[in-house]
């Protein structure tokens, strides 16, 4: 225990660490004792203080991207800035006591070697401690001030992540101690994937896929695997329906590493809601915090894209919404973009004129034509 003790004042002190480990429950347990044991010492030295709590940036200025040099992923992370909580500041009060309170239920949790959800956690603190947890966001930034503070992933703290992702094709998913579930034959519905991320990383998986398809939709996920896409073009189709959760973003990256020769490619709508999904894949998020990075995929984008509006009738495009403005701003003054001339290029295009395409308008073609798109799309390599 000593020892343990002794690594986590080294790394509570190392200021160049920005990334969340992924640690044993009683490694999470040393950390949260090291936070209590620094705060007391503060409070009870010659001249005593309350001291803040230096938390790592998690706005996008605070962003880089980080270029594979072995491999072709790149991924998102946060630098070096640092901001704090302090309980002597009036506007900043709650959210130091926040981090406390989630702080001793996550110590609850992985001692009792339980798994929560983020909003059964919520819950919990609206019983236990109504004057500082009033709504599921408050809880949801504190989690990642903890995660900040102790640097080690939110699943280490016992947390699960709630998820909406499906997978359908050609895979064969296997739980430990159960039967293989052929993915081709989960229908429409798909095959729905676990919070639990100790079940994905325990999956046993076989294929004979050549591509694995991300799409951002769940109709458009439930028509191509209705018209089994997956057998004219052997792939694996995935879906976060809409912005990737934690669970379906570790999938598709463990799915990565088992099969690394697969291609992975996104089909997404032609707006800027649409590309900031696009970028969660395969760079990370930044509302994730220090987990931004952690599963970042070489995902290629087959379209919507520019290129594709001739293939579109006019009547079928719709102007940007305001929503989409501000995700197109985000996205300019974020780190992805700087370097990344395509991307940014396209996201030009829709401010330039104004307009928003959705994969569904290619049905003015006929129903089936979106695995035509997609086969043509493979056979020119049309993707970047």
């Amino acid at each position: 225990m000593e020892d343990l003790c002794n690594s986590s004042i080294k790394f509570f002190s190392d200021q160049q660490i920005r990334f969340a480990d992924i640690l044993l429950p009683h490694e999470v347990q040393a950390r949260i004792q090291v936070a209590v044991l620094n705060f007391l010492k503060v409070l009870t030295a010659p001249h005593p203080a309350i001291s803040n709590l230096p938390l790592v940036n998690r706005k996008s200025s605070n962003s880089r991207v980080s270029e594979g040099i072995l491999t072709d992923v790149s991924s998102t992370f946060l630098s070096h800035p640092f901001c704090t909580r302090s309980l002597m500041r009036a506007n900043a009060a709650k959210a130091f006591i926040r981090v406390w309170k989630v702080m001793e239920k996550c110590l609850e949790i992985v001692i009792q070697e339980k798994r929560v959800t983020q909003r059964e956690l919520f819950y919990k603190l609206l019983c236990d401690s109504p004057d500082y947890f009033s709504s599921q966001l408050q809880v949801n930034r504190t989690i990642q001030d903890v995660v900040a503070l102790l640097r080690c992933s939110r699943y280490s703290l016992g947390i699960m992540a709630s998820s909406r992702g499906l997978v359908a094709g050609r895979i064969l998913l296997q739980e430990p101690n159960q039967e293989a579930v052929d993915c081709s034959a989960c229908g429409s519905s798909g095959y729905a994937i676990s919070g639990d991320l100790n079940l994905l990383e325990s999956l046993i998986m076989k294929t004979d896929a050549r591509y694995i398809i991300v799409v951002e939709k769940h109709a458009i996920f439930q028509r191509l695997a209705e018209d089994h896409v997956f057998n004219q073009i052997p792939s694996i189709l995935l879906t976060a329906k809409g912005y990737p959760d934690i669970a379906t973003r570790f999938l598709l990256h463990r799915m990565s590493r088992a099969f690394p020769e697969l291609p992975i490619i996104a089909l997404v709508d032609w707006n800027p809601a649409g590309l900031g999904i696009l970028c969660s894949f395969k760079f990370g998020s930044i509302g994730m915090g220090l987990e931004a990075h952690r599963y970042a995929c070489n995902v290629k984008w087959v379209g919507l894209r520019g290129d594709d509006l001739q293939l579109i009738p006019q009547v079928c495009l719709a102007p940007l919404k305001p929503r989409d403005l501000q995700i197109a701003t985000s996205l300019f003054s974020s780190a992805i973009l700087q370097d990344n001339y395509s991307y940014r290029h396209e996201l030009e295009l829709m401010m330039q004129s104004g307009q928003r395409a959705d994969l569904e308008a290619l049905y003015s073609h006929g129903y089936d034509y979106l695995g035509k798109y997609i086969a043509n799309k493979i056979v020119l390599a049309d993707y970047i």
